[in-house]
């Protein structure tokens, strides 16, 4: 007689065996349940994968290019050429000014601040009540920032402004005892006095020579490859050994006056510029 396993003798003997509970199903979806969970989420992860692979091929090829071009280094503008761009700008424009009204250099140095995000014809709007107002650093000092900010509102980011003029009002008063300083250092101490409003006020007030950099003068001394720097102080810089110092005041107002009626930002009036023999238009992809 063949042995038998003790398995087989269990079942003989009546014995059951741990079975596992039937999972019940809804008819008809047999199929969809015994599909893993997963799966789709494990194609959706395996595709991001390649895209990320693919990515990174790509940026690998780009940096692989770029290390194989030649490095271009910015060469200093041929005097030459910047002298025919300072006598052409200077027949351009011979009445160029300060757009901004002012009767003293306290009043041109709250237009400046003003005119920060602003048109100076909305300035030159504002400031004549205003000035009237609030005839000294002294009455600047003295008013309310909710009083300023109500008569400054249509000059936009009233408040930060507001809060300028106040406090380079008290600095003037408590420092220079009511009278704006003379120099640059000087000037951009007081509190809300940036490189850029200083040049003004000292050029235009007190007619002491300085390169103010907004961005028409930031477009324009790149398209002329005058400099390749973005940052507004080293712009100022770069441009200093450039111009004769005279000319630094008159040379912004000459680049603020040529960017809004020819070299505007989109679409350039190259074929009608007088500069365009001198320019290399530098980023210029649509002109007219």
């Amino acid at each position: 007689m063949p042995r038998r396993s003790p398995r087989a003798r269990r079942k003989s003997a009546g014995a059951k065996l741990p079975q596992k509970p039937r999972v019940r199903t809804t008819p008809g979806r047999a199929r969809k349940a015994a599909r893993p969970k997963h799966a789709a989420a494990g194609a959706r992860d395996t595709a991001a994968a390649r895209k990320r692979a693919g990515r990174a091929v790509a940026s690998r090829q780009k940096a692989v290019r770029a290390a194989k071009r030649p490095a271009r280094r910015f060469v200093t503008p041929d005097p030459v050429r910047v002298r025919a761009i300072v006598e052409q700008l200077q027949e351009l424009y011979p009445d160029a000014r300060c757009a901004l009204d002012f009767g003293t250099p306290l009043q041109l140095l709250v237009a400046t601040i003003l005119s920060a995000q602003c048109t100076d014809e909305r300035v030159n709007k504002v400031t004549p009540s205003l000035f009237a107002t609030y005839p000294d650093a002294a009455a600047f000092a003295r008013v309310e920032q909710g009083a300023l900010e109500k008569a400054i509102h249509s000059t936009g980011f009233f408040r930060n402004k507001a809060k300028s003029i106040r406090e380079a009002a008290a600095d003037i008063v408590s420092l220079h005892g009511g009278e704006v300083p003379r120099t640059l250092e000087e000037l951009t101490m007081l509190r809300g006095v940036g490189r850029k409003t200083a040049n003004v006020v000292l050029g235009n007030a007190y007619g002491i020579p300085g390169v103010v950099v907004d961005t028409h003068v930031t477009r324009l001394a790149h398209r002329l490859g005058l400099t390749r720097e973005t940052d507004p102080v080293k712009i100022e810089f770069a441009l200093m050994p450039l111009i004769p110092r005279e000319s630094w005041t008159l040379f912004s107002h000459w680049l603020i006056l040529h960017g809004r009626r020819v070299c505007n930002a989109r679409k350039p009036l190259c074929s009608a510029c007088p500069l365009s023999p001198h320019c290399p238009k530098i980023g210029v992809s649509v002109s007219a």
